[in-house]
């Protein structure tokens, strides 16, 4: 039960922080230190990720959306672990990382200015 909750966090978190690191190298113009990228990438991947298997703090967006998990491989909209819901969760996370990522950093150049 437990492992069903945390498994998938974990790869959210991991694949929001690996996209938060890429979105955050191709940002050159700005300096954010890679554990802001990882960071900022990781809360992203969560809430991208959540958003899109139906579990997590926008869970419901994904229902709504119709991107739960159950269309990608029958998995449950509650982020199971079957193939198409670590597939969801890992694509959720890291566009979801990315994206908070670079909002992070485009806030940090214009506070530069």
């Amino acid at each position: 039960m437990l492992q069903s909750i945390i498994i998938p966090l974990v790869i959210q978190f991991l694949s929001g922080s690996a996209g938060g690191g890429i979105v955050g190298n191709l940002m050159k113009n700005v300096d954010m230190g890679m554990l802001a990228k990882v960071l900022l990438g990781g809360v992203g991947g969560l809430v991208g990720g959540g958003a899109v298997s139906g579990a997590g703090p926008l869970g419901s967006l994904g229902g709504l959306l119709g991107m739960g998990a159950s269309m990608m491989g029958g998995g449950d909209a509650a982020g199971g672990l079957d193939i198409g819901s670590i597939i969801g969760q890992v694509a959720g996370g890291a566009v979801g990382g990315g994206a908070l990522t670079g909002i992070g950093g485009l806030l940090a150049s214009m506070m530069k200015k």
